[in-house]
């Protein structure tokens, strides 16, 4: 899933679609329908198992037909934007939370009728929704959650993290923790503009103003936010110097039994696998509230499509049945965003970690990724950079903090 993070940095910059006299790439067969469907999703390993859920789909529809197209991550949304503007687009196709803001606004989507909210994660469906109208249904998602060393917590006499808590608890736990003369190290949360968007609104405050034109961080909350994870390096977490920031340097630090606490995504679940020591996640903390980073995939409609109800009918199959949800978890390919727990039994009694609840406890408060606009890479690399000139003390909060937000506020214009 960390791709899904990528594509909302990559796409949110594409410039507005152009919506040239569009033509449906839908059609009849011999009385059947055929809906055509392009997706990154299953491309790298996972291209049988999509065709097993086409397969069920139309066995269960067999006046319906799926032609799909898979293109790799790296081309995708390049393919999509020429298609879109010559009007070649397929009835279906796959979006992210990145992405979906820049085509919902472009007016190429097709707004979703009848849907049955109560089948999906609350909070991952109004990802897809905008202005009271559904656009997309989520088709998988993945958060960020706090990992953590049980032995290391027993050898320290603390107490294991709960969903109550909060950063005070966190900050307690981790002084503890921290045995520098053992290399042992009670936090790890990146000094990343990532960590930092997430934090502001975990202290109560925003990223950009409402209406998107202004940086609203350089508040008390942004100062705090950036206090609490640039704060950590040195005093509970390892420095840039120590090899923070470098590739697998945090992993490579939990799974050798040096790291107490780690802010990161559960992607890493099957990375890590069973260790010397046990494990667990626990959602991570918040300040004056709770704010999980969330990122998911979506398929949405062409507002061009000729058989709506037909490509509807295959993109709420692929997000919403039996049929898809067990094809995901029995091979491992990331976790569909339905409600209905006794469908996810098999993942959440899965083994290690054994709090996999956590993950679904998450998404009951969700950090909303700010849409950046055409210099969306070059805002998150200056904060970033800011957050790294504050964590090694080259840099104050107080002041660092009130120009960042002004360079963002130019930025956004």
């Amino acid at each position: 899933m960390k791709k899904s993070l990528v594509a909302g940095i990559a796409v949110a910059a594409l410039a507005a679609v152009g919506l040239a006299g569009c033509s449906s790439s839908s059609g009849t067969d011999g009385g059947k329908t055929t809906v055509t469907y392009s997706d990154f999703i299953s491309n790298g390993g996972n291209e049988k198992n999509l065709q097993a859920i086409v397969a069920a789909f139309e066995k269960a529809n067999p006046d319906i037909t799926v032609k799909v197209t898979t293109t790799d991550y790296a081309n995708y949304f390049t393919k999509l934007q020429t298609d879109l503007s010559a009007g070649t687009q397929s009835d279906v196709f796959d979006v992210d939370a990145g992405s979906y803001a820049t085509y919902q606004a472009d007016g190429v989507l097709a707004p979703l009728d009848g849907v049955d909210a109560a089948k999906y994660r609350t909070s991952v469906l109004d990802t897809y929704k905008t202005d009271g109208k559904q656009y997309g249904l989520p088709t998988s998602f993945s958060n960020v959650v706090l990992f953590y060393n049980k032995e290391l917590f027993d050898k320290a006499g603390v107490s294991y993290p709960t969903k109550d808590w909060t950063w005070a608890d966190e900050k307690a736990a981790a002084q503890k923790l921290t045995d520098k003369a053992a290399g042992v190290w009670g936090d790890y949360q990146p000094v990343t503009y990532n960590e930092y968007y997430k934090a502001v609104q975990q202290a109560g405050g925003e990223f950009v103003s409402s209406d998107g034109k202004k940086a609203a961080f350089d508040d008390a909350a942004g100062k705090k936010a950036a206090d609490w994870i640039a704060g950590k390096s040195g005093t509970v977490m390892p420095t840039a110097a120590d090899g923070a920031g470098t590739a697998d340097f945090d992993t490579n630090l939990f799974k050798s039994g040096k790291l107490a606490m780690w802010h990161t995504g559960i992607w890493m679940f099957s990375t890590l696998g069973t260790l010397p020591f046990g494990w667990d996640v626990q959602v991570e903390p918040g300040d004056t509230q709770k704010a999980s980073a969330t990122f998911s995939n979506a398929v949405v409609v062409s507002k061009d499509a000729k058989n709506k109800a037909a490509a509807q009918k295959w993109a709420d199959y692929l997000s919403s049945s039996k049929e898809m949800v067990d094809m995901r978890l029995k091979s491992g390919w990331e976790i569909p965003a339905i409600s209905d727990d006794s469908l996810l039994k098999p993942y959440l009694t899965a083994g290690t970690p054994a709090n996999r609840q956590a993950v679904f406890d998450s998404l009951d408060h969700v950090a909303v990724a700010p849409q950046l606009g055409a210099n969306s890479q070059k805002i998150q690399d200056d904060v970033t950079n800011a957050l790294g000139e504050i964590a090694a003390g080259r840099q104050t909060t107080s002041s660092s903090i009130p120009s960042t937000a002004d360079q963002v506020t130019s930025l956004l214009k």
